[in-house]
């Protein structure tokens, strides 16, 4: 009786859940967790979870040695049949949206030990003592569960911000169209300073310019915010409104701008083809250049997101710097990248990669899947050098990672990148939302678990000596008789 009842208390939770797959909608490179279902119903959409609950107790009982049962206690365990199902049936559809929450985790979470707690007992108390009979309660209890995993990649999605995100890894983003970094004198204690405005987006029609200091959005310091934090400030629903106080860099007066957030195209890659470049960046090896041409050209490539559009727009600039005698040596420049889709970092890999590795997928069993160039690399020799900075992250800590333990490129920088090395799927939730979950994590080549710790430089400089970001800044500094070695 008793393992009969701490089955029928696991599964009751369950309700709901009628006409869902087992399995999450996991990333396409990412496989999914096994998972058994205790109860599906798909084919007579009539017959309530409760009923299921109900035909599988009983065929428990049947397979009873019911002889050597007496009849007191054969009374007893029917009517305990009949009786368990009940409450099952009275959850609320709001519990039910956080029951798919819940049990989302419980399928595809990497840390099995659910931040060293009992998932199941967590999910007991939430039901029992949060409030939710409101859609907004129950995104509240929602959010408290989530952050019981003390992870800040695993969150959760209002239906707008879900939005946001998918046209974000279209090439689109609903937000103040400013790109943002940190003030590097002041490290990322720093207010966020402004890199460039998206060309006639909001905060360029309204007058905010390249170097200009983001005080505060919407009331909140962005002092000490990371890249992230910032994202989710600037960006959200489309025409919402941001108030923004802003200093320019040479003058102490703070102006306050209500921007509305619009739907804006971001160019996931600039490129320019830099001459008379000076000396000293190195690069070139003594009759190295198959063109001859010794005019000092190096291709800058910036590549500021991951997206659906990234590995085509980098395959166009590479082509057109080869075309204007630039391709002989490259820079590629990954500093504020803060990631995107993973596929398409590692298919930039394959770029730039022949038969290399290009990153290990491991989940709470180990290593899972492997991911390594295809011999079809579009350059694969070239001198390459790739700037990262704090900013740099996820997909982009994939890319540089195996280019560093390839040996194929020199990683320069001031500092470590971010180290953020795990990845997300998306999770639809009924009614909209969604849920961003840490389903595995990466690790270069060379079997380096990044995470929290970054990638480290090969040749590291002060960070006074970096080389501004952006094609026309980059390209005037190289030019420098004093600009810094930038190839191994």
């Amino acid at each position: 009786k008793n393992m009969l009842k701490q089955q029928a208390n696991s599964r009751s939770v369950q309700s709901g859940f009628a006409h869902k797959q087992c399995h999450p909608p996991l990333a396409p490179l990412i496989r999914p967790p096994t998972l058994r279902c205790a109860c599906r119903v798909s084919k007579k959409p009539q017959e309530t979870e409760g009923n299921c609950l109900r035909k599988n107790l009983a065929e428990k009982f049947s397979s009873l040695p019911w002889k050597q049962m007496g009849a007191g206690m054969l009374a007893t365990a029917l009517a305990f049949n009949l009786t368990f199902a009940q409450p099952a049936e009275s959850i609320s559809t709001e519990q039910l949206l956080f029951l798919d929450t819940w049990r989302a985790v419980d399928r595809a979470y990497v840390d099995k030990t659910f931040n060293g707690q009992s998932w199941f007992k967590l999910r007991e108390q939430f039901l029992k003592k949060e409030p939710m009979n409101s859609r907004e309660e129950t995104y509240a209890a929602i959010r408290k569960l989530l952050a019981t995993l003390d992870d800040p990649f695993t969150r959760f999605l209002e239906p707008s911000r879900l939005d946001a995100l998918r046209k974000g890894t279209r090439g689109a983003v609903v937000g103040v169209g400013v790109e943002v970094t940190y003030d590097e004198s002041q490290g990322q204690n720093g207010e966020l300073v402004v890199l460039t405005p998206v060309p006639g987006g909001p905060a360029d029609k309204a007058g905010i310019r390249a170097g200009d200091f983001i005080v505060s959005v919407n009331g909140k310091s962005t002092k000490g915010l990371s890249l992230y934090e910032a994202s989710d400030l600037l960006t959200g629903p489309e025409g919402s409104q941001a108030e923004l106080q802003v200093r320019s860099s040479d003058s102490p007066e703070i102006k306050t701008y209500n921007i509305s957030r619009l739907r804006v195209t971001l160019n996931p890659v600039t490129y320019a083809a830099c001459s008379a470049v000076s000396p000293s960046v190195g690069g070139i090896s003594n009759g190295s250049n198959s063109q001859g041409d010794n005019d000092g050209k190096l291709g800058y490539m910036r590549v500021t997101t991951f997206s659906s559009k990234t590995v085509g727009a980098f395959q166009d600039a590479l082509q057109d710097l080869r075309s204007k005698g630039a391709g002989e040596r490259l820079v590629l420049d990954l500093r504020n990248n803060g990631g995107g889709l993973f596929p398409a970092g590692v298919e930039l890999g394959r770029l730039l990669l022949n038969q290399e590795d290009i990153v290990f997928i491991a989940d709470s069993q180990g290593v899972r899947d492997i991911f390594s160039a295809e011999g079809r690399a579009m350059e694969a020799r070239a001198p390459l050098a790739v700037l990262v900075n704090k900013g740099t992250a996820s997909a982009s800590e994939v890319l540089a990672g195996a280019l560093k333990d390839a040996g194929r490129a020199s990683i320069v920088a001031s500092e470590n990148s971010f180290g953020k090395g795990l990845i997300q799927t998306i999770v639809n939730l009924p009614d909209g939302s969604g849920l961003a979950i840490t389903v595995a994590k990466y690790q270069t080549p060379s079997g380096t678990d990044i995470n929290k710790v970054g990638i480290a430089p090969t040749i590291k400089l002060q960070p006074e000596q970096m080389p501004p970001i952006g094609p026309d800044a980059f390209c005037s500094a190289v030019q420098d008789p004093s600009a810094p070695r930038l190839f191994k």
